[in-house]
């Protein structure tokens, strides 16, 4: 099979709690092994059991993680209840350019922020569920939130969709296989634009050298 050399995108996967994100995020990262990977972020909270660093986060302290700010090292950074999170710039960059495509599951301030950096690297896909009541089920069904935490998700999610229109694409997630089948049709069409095929034009010209 003919291989042309081509940059990496972003693939950004947003959606509100319980739409089904992370376990279309985990499988497209099984079945693009080698050419996908997960973007590993900084965050100044300690870590939970069985978290690795480097592996689930890259864990700092407050003092290291704003001297990153200064330094203009994150392609995007906020601060959630009193934590700081933030995506570190130089491995995004390596990835893209050895031509390996960065997942990032992150919210829609997060998705602003990579368009205003780096805008040519990116796509947004937005996971809606099939209803707010089907959205309520699986938060119930998850067995790990209390009633007062699940209304506050349902509050949350009502924000979060909100911005739907602010991305390329969007997918209702009311089949997994399905909506998994859709995220990886956009990713491989995204994958074969022209401008992200850096090698179409030696391609192209080995066509009059011969």
């Amino acid at each position: 099979m003919t291989e042309i050399a081509r940059r990496g995108l972003m693939f950004v996967l947003s959606s509100p709690s319980g739409a089904g994100k992370s376990t279309l995020a985990r499988r497209l990262l099984a079945l693009e092994e080698g050419q996908m990977v997960m973007s590993v972020s900084v965050t100044t909270r300690p870590p939970r059991k069985n978290e690795v660093d480097g592996v689930d986060y890259h864990f700092l302290d407050r003092p290291a993680f704003d001297e990153m700010v200064a330094e203009n090292a994150f392609l995007e950074y906020a601060e959630v209840f009193g934590n700081c999170y933030g995506t570190p710039l130089v491995p995004v960059q390596n990835a893209l350019e050895s031509g390996t495509d960065v997942l990032f599951d992150i919210d829609w301030q997060g998705t602003q922020q990579l368009a205003q950096k780096m805008p040519k690297d990116l796509v947004r896909v937005f996971i809606l569920p099939p209803s707010t009541h089907e959205l309520e089920r699986r938060l119930r069904g998850r067995g790990l939130d209390s009633d007062e935490v699940v209304a506050r998700r349902m509050a949350k999610a009502a924000d979060e969709i909100s911005h739907w229109a602010e991305y390329d694409y969007v997918i209702v997630n009311d089949d997994v296989d399905l909506a998994l089948a859709k995220v990886r049709a956009i990713l491989h069409a995204e994958r074969l634009k022209r401008e992200r095929q850096t090698g179409l034009m030696d391609f192209v010209r080995g066509f009059f050298a011969n």
